[in-house]
């Protein structure tokens, strides 16, 4: 059980890496656009700490207020949660 949520986490943040990446690679071409919400759901379903580094590795949406704070705060929510399940499954 662990490794599946281990391997899912792992996939999540690699799309969430690599959607950033592509985000900005089609915004210097003005191409069509990942739209923001996809890039939230990535997120929220597990990729924050891929999101959050793709945004400073391609150096993507770090003037917008609501990726500055929302991408950290998700992960601390996932960081929180993973603690709380942690906790719960080995305690």
């Amino acid at each position: 059980m662990l490794w599946m949520l281990s391997a899912y986490l792992i996939i999540m943040n690699i799309a969430g890496l690599f959607f950033m990446g592509i985000d900005k690679a089609k915004a210097k071409r003005h191409a069509w656009r990942i739209p923001e919400k996809m890039l939230f759901l990535v997120s929220m379903l597990g990729g924050s700490a891929g999101t959050w580094a793709g945004m400073y590795l391609f150096r993507h949406k770090t003037r917008h207020w609501q990726f500055v704070i929302g991408m950290p705060s998700i992960l601390i929510f996932h960081i929180i949660l993973a603690v709380y399940v942690l906790y719960r499954l080995l305690g």
